[in-house]
């Protein structure tokens, strides 16, 4: 499979449904993640494109996408909360050559903008890039600009979300994730950063799926090529239905009343 391929099966027609469950690995007990063979077979269910996950995840569970519209990528960046001053440091667990005999067929991985450890998780981002590139894998970039050196242009309404999405394609990754900056005019900036589509991240849980299909249609109206949502999906008491209803918001142009009332919500 070549990564044309990959890319379309991630991202058909451009637009992608992606549930990351990587939460474990920082901060656990998570909601949601206890019982991963339920959360992901119900994500399956609701043909989900992408699935998020560590390598360990995706060696375990990999088998409940085959044959399936759900594919795995594997995230190579982690820290967890005891890190102390360090725990925003996303160190690199693996290389892109065992992505695929681990049942992924894409790469992700993370830069926080502004942490005293920017540099160091840039070049890890490069690297894995380089990696995926001679491998033929789709390459996926997390990038929040949320550090405490972050210094925000005053020119830029997006609070330096656009500049994540712009260093992420500029590193070489094919889609890009960032947070929702709270009206249309603001995420449109975002989200022309760069020609690479831009998913957009769902936050903590709250369990409010009205909130939720209404920002996600709210962001797909502002250029955004769908999500890359984990806690408000997965932790959800209603995740499959919830998930049907943001396919059906990203894939089918729905509207907010009739993916809601579709789908129980």
């Amino acid at each position: 499979m070549d990564k044309a391929t990959r890319l379309d099966a991630l991202l058909p027609g451009g637009r992608g449904v992606w549930i990351p469950i990587d939460h474990g690995a920082s901060d656990y007990p998570t909601q949601g993640l206890q019982d991963l063979n339920a959360t992901i077979t119900s994500l399956v269910k609701a043909g989900v494109n992408a699935i998020v996950a560590q390598k360990g995840v995706v060696s375990k569970y990999a088998h409940l996408c085959e044959g399936t519209n759900t594919s795995m990528v594997v995230h190579y960046s982690v820290s967890t909360r005891h890190g102390g001053p360090d725990s925003d440091n996303k160190v690199m667990v693996g290389h892109a050559d065992e992505t695929v005999s681990r049942g992924g067929i894409g790469v992700s991985s993370q830069v926080n903008l502004g942490s005293r450890h920017e540099a160091a998780m840039i070049e890890r981002m490069g690297e894995l890039n380089r990696q995926a590139h001679h491998e033929q894998l789709p390459s996926f970039g997390m990038v929040y600009a949320r550090g405490e050196h972050l210094d925000v242009m005053e020119n830029d309404p997006t609070g330096g979300q656009a500049h994540g999405v712009r260093l992420a394609f500029e590193m070489g990754c094919d889609a890009a994730k960032s947070v929702w900056t709270g009206d249309k005019d603001s995420f449109s900036v975002v989200s022309s950063a760069a020609p690479i589509p831009v998913l957009v991240a769902g936050g903590p849980s709250t369990g409010d799926a009205r909130a939720i299909v209404t920002m996600v249609h709210e962001a797909m109206n502002a250029g955004a090529s769908g999500i890359c949502m984990g806690r408000q999906v997965f932790a959800h008491p209603q995740r499959e239905d919830l998930a049907r209803a943001l396919m059906m918001i990203v894939h089918e142009n729905a509207d907010v009343e009739h993916a809601l009332s579709s789908n129980g919500l």
